[in-house]
C-alpha cells in the first residue's frame, strides 16, 4: 500500500508541475484495433471488444507480477506510476475549471465550460451554477476519484480496467468502433462508479455542510423510491448542489453569492481538492497502520 500513495503523490505532483505530458494519455491506438472488420458480424465485434479490453487487462497484471520486488520494488513503482498517469484525467480538472473562472468574456467562459463534460457526456453544459457544479463533480468521479479508487483497491489493473470501460462507454470515439455494445459498457461504468460516488459523497459531507448533504441525500432516495443500493448515480448532482450552495452561504460572499456561476464554481474547485485531501489522508492512515502492525 506504500508503494501504491508514493505513485499517486508522484502522479499529482507531476500532473501539476508538468501539464503538457497530459497529451501523451491517449487511447486512440485502441480505437483502431477495435475497428470491425468487412464482413464481421456485430457478435464478432463484441466478442473483440472484450477480448481486448480483456487482453490489456491480464497483460497489465502480469507484467507487474513480474516486476514486483525486483530491484528493491522501484521497476513495480515506475510501472505503477505510467498506468496511473495514463489512466488520469484524461484532461486536468482543475485546469478546466480555472479556464472557465480566469475567461475574459461571456462567451469564452461558455465555450470553457463546456470541456467539463469531456468523456462524461456528450449533452451540452447550461452556464449556471447548478450545470457547472454537476458537471464538475461527474468529471471529478470520471478523471479524478473514480480511477483513484480502483487503483487503490487493484492497483495498476484496476486504474486500467477502471479507464478502459469508461472510455469505451463515454468517448465518442469509440461510438463506432463497438456498435450496439456500449450500452453494456455504459451499465459496466456505472457499476465501477458506484463504490467511488458513494465514497466521495461520504467525503463531500465531511469537508462541507455535514447535515445539509445527508439531508439532501435522503430526500433524493425518498423522492426517488429504489433505495441506496442501485445503479442510479443522480444523488451525487443533488448533494454536490445542495454542498457546494451551503459552502457558498456560509462564506465571505453570504446568501448572494448562491446561485453565482463562477463563484460556486470557485467553491467547487476548492471542495474537491479538500475531498482529494481527504482521500490521500486515509490511504497514508491505511499504511502507517500497516507498518505499525
Amino acid at each position: 500500500m506504500a508503494t501504491t500513495l508514493i505513485a499517486i503523490l508522484i502522479v499529482l505532483l507531476s500532473t501539476h508541475a508538468l501539464p503538457d505530458l497530459a497529451r501523451f494519455r491517449n487511447f486512440s491506438w485502441l480505437r483502431d484495433w477495435l475497428q470491425p472488420v468487412d464482413g464481421r458480424a456485430a457478435g464478432d465485434v463484441r466478442v473483440r471488444t472484450l477480448l481486448v479490453a480483456a487482453s490489456l487487462v491480464v497483460l497489465t497484471g502480469l507484467i507487474q507480477a513480474a516486476l514486483h520486488r525486483h530491484w528493491f520494488g522501484l521497476l513495480e513503482l515506475a510501472f505503477m506510476v505510467v498506468v496511473l498517469f495514463m489512466c488520469w484525467g484524461p484532461r486536468d480538472l482543475d485546469a478546466d475549471i480555472e479556464a472557465v473562472l480566469k475567461a475574459p468574456d461571456s462567451a469564452r467562459r461558455r465555450e470553457a465550460a463546456q470541456f467539463l463534460g469531456d468523456g462524461v457526456s456528450q449533452e451540452s453544459i447550461p452556464f449556471n451554477a447548478a450545470g457547472l457544479i454537476e458537471a464538475s463533480f461527474a468529471a471529478a468521479l470520471s478523471r479524478r476519484f473514480g480511477v483513484l479508487f480502483w487503483f487503490a483497491v487493484l492497483g495498476p489493473v484496476g486504474a486500467l480496467a477502471y479507464r478502459l470501460v469508461q472510455q469505451l462507454a463515454r468517448s465518442p470515439a469509440f461510438a463506432e468502433a463497438i456498435g450496439d455494445s456500449r450500452m453494456r459498457f455504459e451499465r459496466a461504468a456505472l457499476i465501477m462508479d458506484w463504490a467511488p460516488a458513494h465514497l466521495l459523497a461520504w467525503s463531500l459531507a465531511l469537508v462541507s455542510d455535514f447535515d445539509a448533504i445527508v439531508s439532501a441525500w435522503r430526500d433524493y432516495h425518498h423522492a426517488h423510491g429504489q433505495g441506496y443500493f442501485t445503479l442510479d448515480l443522480g444523488f451525487l448532482a443533488v448533494i454536490a448542489r445542495a454542498g457546494i450552495d451551503a459552502d457558498v452561504a456560509a462564506g465571505d460572499g453570504g446568501e448572494e453569492s448562491v446561485g453565482d456561476p463562477l463563484a460556486e464554481l470557485a467553491d467547487t474547485q476548492i471542495v474537491l481538492r479538500r475531498v482529494l485531501y481527504v482521500w490521500l489522508a486515509v490511504i497514508a492512515v491505511i499504511v502507517l497502520g500497516g507498518w505499525a502492525t
